[in-house]
């Protein structure tokens, strides 16, 4: 992989190498995050453990944790990653009202 100048986003990256940074230091690190992360590995042992190939895939849920939803096997479900992280989303990256 090709290394990043200084202050210049790669042709698929969003957010420049600094922007990047930050968000790891002020973000991801949180309490609350680190958290939520473990809720989704969690969901992704219970799918295996069932026997689903979870391989490239994203474990979602039908009711989402933040609405609720738990781990139980009967709230989750094998998704592509393009359709899991896509969902609930409309143009311009606001959340659709249900």
């Amino acid at each position: 992989m090709a290394k990043m100048k200084s202050g210049v986003r790669s042709k698929t990256a969003h957010r420049t190498l600094e922007q990047s940074r930050k968000h790891g230091r002020t973000y991801q690190a949180t309490k609350k995050q680190k958290a939520n992360r473990a809720k989704r590995n969690k969901a992704r042992k219970v799918m295996k453990k069932a026997g689903k190939k979870v391989t490239g895939k994203d474990v979602g849920h039908k009711k989402p944790l933040s609405r609720g939803g738990s781990n139980k096997r009967s709230n989750l479900k094998v998704q592509s990653r393009k359709t899991n992280r896509g969902h609930g989303m409309s143009r311009g990256g606001n959340k659709r009202k249900k």
